[in-house]
Order: structure tokens, then C-alpha cells, then sequence
């Protein structure tokens, strides 16, 4: 069933598509991780075992999200899991740790259920996490090794091209920019050392789409990876690893947390092989690792991601319609409008458009930041995927260099009812 909106088109729901359940075998043991000078042996990372899965029968993401992850404690029966805030654990009379972790730079139980669970949603085989979606993109950069070709879309997040550009370019890093929304600047731009793709989709702002199966095909036929962030499409939305990717990002501080109140990322892998490896070491050697708390926090969110996404991306179909037809706003960037460029391709690679748009209104930055003053129940702040709505004239956050019209103003969209929400812009807009 199509649900039509005035210019828009809502895929069905992704709530009515069994997801098998993986029975991932996330231990990522590294018991032997070898340094320059030194080899450690260190205890076996304790995220579960195939053996240790409570879960054996096919289920929806909806369930994946309340259950992955989440045990009885065995020592008090508490349904809510505890926080582990210590940093080392005891070793037994022969020097073996009971329970596996050693010291929480390694792992912390709260890191192990967390990775158990993106692991699960997004369908792979290991997941590493990081204190924040940069400290995630860096590993991954790291890990693909020095006087390595990557390839980034020339609309990706600006945070990105930054730590390519002025953080790994000094230490050799090759950097092609192109328009991904055509595959074939991608396959021009492959080089003999190109190690990494990297795709963003739906863009930030701009809210472009890029075909992640056509680009998978792409960088597996040159031998590279194919890495998706994935932070705006979510779990519930848009499965990379599926079709084709070989590694999915996200900033867990955005929609997975969904709060506004913790930072986070992710890297999750297709396969627990060399790479991930590579990643752990360089994960626990670097200690960009999030806080117990932290975990505990993302995982509180997670239970909830279905739900929140799904509503979020509905109400940002109705307020794209709505203000697609307003007499003052000059343009939409949303994937779910039929009017968007690679609304098709969007449509079939996602189960609904996200909870994100892009709206420029005003005729310069100076009316486009009035209007954002005048919304009443958008705050102006950055970031997106909480449970507020918010608003950001991105030209001014990004500065100099920005791809962002003077005139755009980023929207993420809450939970709020979306006629409240309607009538705030609209006021705003006739002011």
C-alpha cells in the first residue's frame, strides 16, 4: 500500500518485514594483538558466543531492538541492566578473568551488550564502538592503512572531508571528491590504490541519494571497501550491509541514542574478518571508547528506535509536502518528495524517506536566519534524530567552503504533532 501526500510518496513500513536474526558471534576475540615492539595476550572479548544466543526463531526489528543485548542480570534478576563503571576486573586464582574483561579500555560489559545489539540490527557480523561517529570514521580510515586512495562524496558531511583533508592528508592519505548520485564518476575516480568508498546517503544537508548496490558493485569489482554512514537512513530505514556495503557508520549520538544526551559511534562489518580485526586493535589501542554510561544511554534509546524513526519520518513526509507547496519557500531537499532527482532510488533502497529535510526560504542569510528565529517550537542547535525538533542554518555552522545555499535552513523533525509543527513554519514564513 502507498500512502500519497501531495507530491509525496511513503514506501510501506519496514514494520512488516520479518528481519532474520543473526546469531552473531561478536566476541572479537584479540588474544594476541601484536605492537612494534611487544605481543600482548589479553582475555577474549566477552560480547556472546552463537552458543549463548537466547534468540533462534526469526524476529522483526521492533523485537531486535527491545531484546539484543539485554539479559536477566544472573547475580540480582534485575530486568533493567546495571552500569559497570568499573575499570578493571578481578582475576581468579589462575589468572583467568571469570566473566573475560580485563579492563574497560579493552571492553566493559556495557560496550559488549551495545555492540551485540547494532551488531544484530543493522545484520552483521561484528561491531565496534567509539566515543563519537568522527572518532568511528577515523579508525575506519586508519585501519584501511597508509598511502591508501579514498574516494568521498563532494556533499558528504563536512566533519568528514575535514578529517580526510587536513587530518589524514598530511600523513599521505589520497582523496578523490565526486558526485556519487551518478555511479560512474565513481568507477572514473577508482585507482589501483583506492582502499575505501565512502558513501553518505541521504546527504547532509542536501539530502541527495546515492545508489549504495550500484557503488557496493563498484568498489568489490576494484577490491576496495564500501563504507556507508548511515546515521540518517537508521536500522529501520536502510539496510547498506544488505545491499552490498561492507561497512555501515553511524553516530550513535544522533537517531540510535535519539535523545539529544549522549555521544557516540559505530563502525558494524559485514564480516568478521581482517579488517574488523584491524579496527578492534586500533579501538582498544587508542581508547576512543564511550563511557559505560554512555553505552547504557544508546542502548535506553535503542528500545525505542523503531517507533521514533518511523514517526519521525512520517511527519517529515507531511511538513516536505506542506511546505513544498508554501508560497514562501523557494525549495525542499527531501527524498520522499516525487519532485527529489533520485526519489526512485530512494524509494528503493529505503522503507521510508527518515525523519530529516532541508527547506531554503528567505532570499539571503540574513531572511533565512529570521525565519529560523521566528519558529517557536524548532529549536536552533545542531545536531538531529532526537526527540525535539530542531533547526540550523547550516551555511553559517559549516563557514567557509560550505555546499549549503545561504538561504538553507536543515531540519530535523521530532515528535511533536505534525500540526503544530505545520503551523509554526507557517507563521514563521508569513511574518
Amino acid at each position: 500500500m502507498e500512502i500519497r501526500g501531495a507530491g509525496v510518496i511513503a514506501s510501506p513500513s519496514s514494520a512488516s518485514m520479518p528481519l532474520p536474526v543473526r546469531l552473531v558471534d561478536s566476541r572479537l576475540t584479540r588474544d594476541s594483538l601484536s605492537f612494534p615492539h611487544k605481543t600482548y595476550q589479553v582475555a577474549p572479548d566477552p560480547r556472546t558466543t552463537s552458543s549463548s544466543s537466547r534468540f533462534l526463531l526469526p524476529m522483526h526489528l521492533d523485537t531486535l531492538a527491545i531484546h539484543s543485548g539485554h539479559e536477566i542480570d544472573p547475580a540480582t534478576a534485575a530486568v533493567t541492566p546495571a552500569i559497570h563503571l568499573s575499570t578493571t576486573f578481578a582475576r581468579e586464582a589462575d589468572g583467568s578473568y571469570r566473566a573475560g574483561f580485563l579492563y574497560s579500555r579493552y571492553t566493559n560489559p556495557n560496550r559488549a551488550a551495545l555492540e551485540k545489539c547494532l551488531a544484530e540490527l543493522e545484520g552483521g557480523a561484528a561491531a565496534a564502538a567509539f566515543s563519537s561517529g568522527s572518532a568511528a570514521t577515523m579508525t575506519l580510515i586508519q585501519a584501511i592503512g597508509p598511502g591508501a586512495h579514498v574516494v568521498l562524496p563532494d556533499d558528504a558531511y563536512f566533519g568528514t572531508l575535514k578529517l580526510a583533508r587536513d587530518v589524514f592528508g598530511p600523513w599521505g592519505l589520497e582523496l578523490s571528491v565526486v558526485d556519487m548520485t551518478d555511479p560512474a564518476n565513481v568507477a572514473a575516480a577508482m585507482r589501483d590504490n583506492t582502499k575505501l568508498v565512502w558513501v553518505e546517503t541521504p546527504s547532509n544537508p542536501l539530502l541527495r541519494v546515492v545508489d549504495i548496490a550500484a557503488i557496493a558493485r563498484i568498489a568489490q569489482d576494484r577490491g576496495a571497501v564500501c563504507a556507508v554512514d548511515n546515521t540518517w537512513g537508521t536500522p529501520v530505514l536502510q539496510r547498506p550491509l544488505e545491499l552490498g556495503a561492507h561497512v555501515s557508520m553511524h553516530a550513535t549520538t544522533k537517531y540510535l541514542g535519539g535523545h539529544s544526551d549522549v555521544l557516540g559511534g559505530v563502525l558494524i562489518l559485514r564480516e568478521n574478518g581482517e579488517l574488523f580485526q584491524r579496527i578492534g586493535s586500533i579501538q582498544m589501542t587508542g581508547g576512543a571508547v564511550p563511557s559505560p554510561f554512555e553505552c547504557w544511554l544508546t542502548m535506553r534509546g535503542i528500545r525505542t528506535l523503531p517507533l521514533r524513526v518511523r514517526h519521525q519520518s512520517a511527519t517529515a513526509c507531511a511538513l516536505a509536502s506542506f511546505l513544498a507547496q508554501h508560497q514562501g519557500v523557494e525549495k525542499v531537499h527531501y527524498p520522499g518528495l516525487t519532485s527529489h532527482p533520485a526519489h526512485a532510488v530512494a524509494q528503493r533502497q529505503m522503507s521510508g524517506f527518515g525523519g530529516m529535510l532541508s527547506v531554503q526560504a528567505g532570499a539571503n542569510r540574513e531572511e533565512s536566519l529570521a525565519i529560523a528565529s521566528r519558529l517557536k517550537l524548532f529549536t536552533q542547535a545542531t545536531s538531529l534524530g532526537g526527540t525535539e525538533s530542531l533547526v540550523e542554518h547550516r551555511a553559517s555552522v559549516e563557514g567557509p567552503g560550505t555546499r549549503a545555499p545561504e538561504n538553507l535552513l536543515r531540519v530535523s523533525v521530532g515528535l511533536e504533532h505534525v500540526e503544530d509543527l505545520k503551523e509554526d513554519f507557517d507563521a514563521a514564513l508569513r511574518a
